[in-house]
C-alpha cells in the first residue's frame, strides 16, 4: 500500500488532499451547526464571561495582588457596554463564532486527516505513532486555546476596556469588535502552542536543526516578544505572561528537534 502511494502522480496527490480537506470541512461544519444551536452557552456563558469582574482570571490576579499587600490587580467593574450598529451584525457574529467553535472542536479530526495525508512519506515506525501525534497535537492546541481564553483574553479585555483618552468618550463597544478580540486571542494562542509540532515536521524536512535553533535563540526571543506585543495589550506584565510559555515551547522544540535528528541518523545507519 505504501509503495502504491509512493508511486502516485502529482494529480493523484492533489485528489487525495482534496478528499482530506472535504472530510475535515464536513466535520467542522457539523460541529459548527451544533455550536450554532448552543447560542446561550457559547455567548452568555463562555464568550461574555471575561466581561464580568467576577471572572476567574480577575479573581486570581486579585488574590495574587493581595498576597503582596496591594489591590493593584483587583478590578471592580469593566466600564463598557456592548452595542450592535448593523442590522446583520449579530447574525454575522453568530455564524463566524460558530465556525470558529466548530474548528476548535473538530481539531483532533483535522489533525488526523493531516496525518493520514503525510503518513505515506514516513517510516513504518513513525506511522505507528499516529495516536501519539494526534493526542499531543490536540493537547497542545487545547492548552493554547485555554491559555488564550483564560489569560490573553482577560488581559486584553481589562486593558482595552478600561483604557480611555478622555472622560467625554463613552465606552460602547461593537459586539463584533469584542467577539473578534476573543476569537483571535483564542485561535492565535492555540496555533502558537503547536510550535513543537511545526518544528518536528521542519526538522523531518531537513529545514532546521537543533544547532540552528540554539544559534538563533536570541533572535527567537526578540520575535517572541514582538509576537507577545501583538496578541496582548501594550503593557509589560501582559507581554511577559504571554512570552514565558512561548519561550518554554521554543526550548521544547529544540529538544524535539534533537530526538528527530537522532532517529533519522539511527534509521539511516540501519538502512545502510
Amino acid at each position: 500500500m505504501a509503495k502504491e502511494q509512493n508511486e502516485m502522480s502529482f494529480l493523484d496527490h492533489v485528489e487525495e488532499l482534496r478528499w482530506h480537506l472535504v472530510r475535515s470541512t464536513g466535520v467542522i461544519l457539523l460541529f459548527s451547526i451544533i455550536a450554532f444551536l448552543m447560542k446561550n452557552l457559547i455567548f452568555n456563558v463562555i464568550l461574555f464571561a471575561p466581561k464580568s469582574a467576577d471572572f476567574v482570571t480577575y479573581r486570581f490576579f486579585c488574590k495574587v495582588s493581595r498576597f503582596f499587600g496591594t489591590e493593584g490587580l483587583c478590578i471592580e467593574d469593566l466600564p463598557f457596554t456592548f452595542q450592535s450598529l448593523a442590522m446583520a451584525e449579530q447574525f454575522s457574529v453568530h455564524i463566524w463564532t460558530s465556525i470558529t467553535a466548530g474548528f476548535i472542536l473538530a481539531f483532533p479530526f483535522v489533525i488526523w486527516e493531516f496525518w493520514k495525508f503525510l503518513s505515506p512519506g514516513l517510516y513504518e515506525n513513525e506511522r505507528k505513532g499516529a495516536k501519539t501525534f494526534i493526542v499531543i497535537s490536540s493537547f497542545l492546541f487545547f492548552i493554547g486555546v485555554l491559555f488564550g481564553y483564560y489569560v490573553v483574553t482577560p488581559l486584553s479585555v481589562n486593558f482595552l476596556g478600561n483604557y480611555s483618552i478622555s472622560d467625554l468618550v463613552e465606552r460602547n463597544i461593537k459586539i463584533g469588535s469584542y467577539i473578534s478580540l476573543v476569537r483571535s486571542s483564542v485561535l492565535a494562542s492555540g496555533l502558537i502552542f503547536e510550535l513543537p509540532i511545526i518544528m518536528f515536521f521542519l526538522t523531518k524536512m531537513g529545514l532546521i536543526t537543533p544547532d540552528f535553533l540554539k544559534k538563533y535563540r536570541k533572535h527567537a526571543l526578540v520575535i517572541v516578544l514582538i509576537l507577545a506585543a501583538i496578541i496582548t495589550p501594550p503593557d509589560i506584565i501582559s507581554q511577559v505572561i504571554v512570552a514565558i510559555p512561548i519561550l518554554i515551547l521554543y526550548e521544547v522544540s529544540i529538544f524535539i528537534s534533537k530526538i528527530v535528528i537522532k532517529r533519522e541518523l539511527k534509521a539511516a545507519q540501519e538502512n545502510a
